[in-house]
């Protein structure tokens, strides 16, 4: 844009906000408040937003007729306009495409009563991530990593979901290098939600998106503590796909229903050595089981 093109569209700017009031900093003897002024700066962007648009409107309409060196000087404009709009719109639909920030939303067998995605695929992490990972060590307030390394060499990090079919909006990666350890595990602890009115009739179903740049077997573990007692039940996920489901049916159990007091699932990786694995979704949900 030439420095006469840009004089002329500060002073058209500088024209169009003398017809507009001065922002008042009192009303009848009482300060103005910060949401006020918010509302008045919204309303002024408004007018001129709709003054740009009639401007251009107007300007669109002449082109067929308007002389060269004007249309020459509205063509300048046009175009430095359209190269902002243009990365606005590139950015927003970036950014809109992604999942969005604190969605619970995923797909629940009919008639379930309760469902959870947890924190960590959830919703932004104060801290991102951690490199060698002490046993014990939580992740957010809900996830807790479990180890006997004597050396740790585990990495964790909180990712930003954008494929196409991400229905989370974060995703977890472990690196793993040397492992001198006998397990690893991440222990999800489920909320005070997943044990309210849970019956032996119900199943227990865990949805997870997994990928892993070798083989690995990968367990899932459910525990119920009731009383001084814990219910455990093991299922292997099948990671011939990426999408993984596995059902607890905790009719086989011996939980005691008026006794439950707490549930955690452990994810338990084995042999992780030199291996990285992203969980890009991890969901929880319960439904009865059909009557016969």
């Amino acid at each position: 844009m030439t420095a006469t093109t840009t004089d002329e569209t500060t002073g058209e700017l500088a024209r169009g906000a003398q017809h507009l009031a001065p922002v008042p900093q009192a009303v009848g003897g009482a300060l103005v408040t910060g949401r006020q002024r918010g509302r008045l700066g919204r309303l002024i962007d408004r007018l001129f937003h709709a003054r740009a648009l009639r401007r251009w409107a107007r300007i669109a309409q002449r082109a067929p007729v308007a002389e060269l060196s004007q249309l020459r000087r509205d063509r300048a404009q046009a175009q430095a306009l359209r190269q902002r709009l243009d990365e606005v719109i590139f950015v927003a639909d970036s950014r809109l495409a992604l999942p969005r920030v604190g969605s619970v939303s995923f797909p629940r067998p009919s008639g379930s009563d309760w469902g959870w995605r947890p924190q960590l695929w959830r919703g932004p992490l104060a801290q991102k991530g951690m490199v060698g990972a002490t046993n014990r060590t939580m992740i957010g307030d809900e996830v807790t990593v479990f180890h006997d390394c004597q050396v740790s060499e585990v990495t964790l990090r909180q990712l930003r979901n954008s494929g196409p079919d991400d229905l989370a909006p974060f995703a977890v990666r472990m690196d793993v290098f040397r492992f001198d350890g006998g397990f690893l595990s991440l222990a999800l602890d489920l909320p005070d939600a997943a044990c309210s009115g849970l019956l032996r009739r119900h199943l227990v179903r865990l949805d997870a998106v997994v990928e892993t740049e070798k083989r690995i077997e990968i367990f899932a573990r459910l525990n119920i503590r009731h009383g001084p007692n814990t219910e455990q039940v093991v299922r292997e996920f099948d990671l011939r796909s990426r999408a993984v489901t596995v059902e607890f049916d905790l009719a086989y159990t011996r939980m005691n229903e008026r006794r439950i007091e707490r549930m955690w699932v452990d994810l338990i990786f084995e042999g992780p050595e030199m291996n990285q694995i992203t969980l890009r979704d991890l969901t929880l949900c319960r439904y009865p089981r059909a009557e016969l």
